[in-house]
């Protein structure tokens, strides 16, 4: 196994087996000693009858086993079991490359690619105009995710999507004296984390992402919004969307404000 000893020398487990002397290939892949027997047989076709991990080889969970012997004591993968991804029979092979100096899904920079062998639809939409910075390399998946589970929903890292944002969008937060309601619930009401094609993550342009919610202004919109009267302005509540200035033009403090809107018991105009 000469290209495997070159390759494994440099890696986590090289290093960790190193200082543990009482551990070695046979921690991971069984005692070597029927697999000596039976390899040093001319023409042998058989069983190498040793752990093997490669693809197609033994079950995700007897594969598992083996690395949670170790990796189970970290509190990161106290959610294994009943995961998304162990549900799903992954074994930690699917991401991990056990036997390189590096390890691709442990790289913000080639962790994307890894991740997206599974979930090309995601590949697709950090690549759109809008997104975070992970084609770049200065985020990752596992940012915001938690591959080895969590007590979350979508693996997230925190409780729920929206504790998950506030991690980064601290100021986004509140509390404001008038909250948009969608903030306190889920941000990906108006966002699609992953990318989009218009500005700011929002899964479409204002004023039609505001309109799925928000009914407009009706004949005063033209007043108010400056739109300009043409055939289409006498269709539904009188809104032409080619001309018109857009919501945030008013509305523009959309997650929160402090600022008094109108005179009303529950004002929701969330003014500058």
């Amino acid at each position: 196994h000469k290209s495997h000893k070159q390759t494994f020398q440099n890696s986590a487990h090289s290093r960790a087996f190193a200082a543990d002397t009482e551990s070695g290939c046979q921690s991971c892949h069984g005692g070597g000693g029927a697999h000596k027997e039976v390899a040093g047989q001319e023409n042998y076709t058989g069983p190498l009858k040793i752990e093997s991990f490669k693809k197609g080889s033994g079950t995700a969970e007897d594969k598992n086993r083996f690395c949670l012997a170790c990796h189970q004591k970290d509190a990161r993968r106290s959610h294994w079991m009943g995961s998304a991804h162990q549900s799903r029979d992954l074994d930690c092979t699917s991401c991990h490359q056990i036997h390189t100096a590096q390890d691709k899904v442990r790289d913000k920079r080639t962790q994307p690619e890894v991740c997206s062998t599974c979930h090309q639809d995601k590949r697709l939409e950090i690549n759109k105009p809008s997104h975070h910075p992970i084609p770049e390399g200065k985020m990752a998946c596992s940012d915001c995710h938690n591959p080895h589970g969590s007590a979350g929903p979508k693996l997230m890292k925190r409780d729920s999507v929206i504790e998950t944002c506030y991690t980064c969008h601290m100021e986004k937060r509140g509390p404001f004296v008038h909250n948009h309601q969608p903030v306190t619930e889920d941000c990906t009401i108006c966002h699609n984390p992953h990318g989009t094609v218009a500005e700011n993550l929002l899964k479409m342009r204002p004023p039609f992402l505001c309109h799925q919610c928000h009914s407009p202004h009706g004949p005063a919109s033209l007043a108010l919004t400056g739109q300009v009267a043409t055939p289409l302005a006498i269709a539904k509540n009188q809104i032409n969307y080619t001309q018109g200035r857009g919501c945030v033009n008013c509305h523009n403090q959309i997650h929160g404000t402090n600022n008094p809107a109108n005179t009303q018991a529950n004002p929701q105009f969330l003014l500058r």
